[in-house]
């Protein structure tokens, strides 16, 4: 696997909602995202060890502009 297509997590957050929101963001800036999450967490609804978050993975070309734009959105 080349660098160019390594997936990287940039973001970790708590819960699918906000997870969604952030891969809209990114997606609307033409960068790839893929969404990893504990399956458990989003049928039943937990949000407690680990079971809510979401990692925001981007190919690694992509690393620092979704970085930013993630930063961007939280400040």
């Amino acid at each position: 696997m080349s660098q160019e297509s390594e997936l990287v997590r940039v973001w970790t957050c708590q819960g699918w909602d906000l997870a969604q929101i952030y891969k809209s963001k990114l997606e609307a800036a033409d960068i790839p995202v893929l969404l990893k999450y504990e399956s458990a967490g989003l049928v039943f609804g937990l949000t407690v060890d680990g079971l809510g978050q979401v990692d925001v993975l981007v190919p690694a070309e992509y690393a620092a502009d979704a970085k930013a734009l993630l930063q961007d959105t939280e400040e």
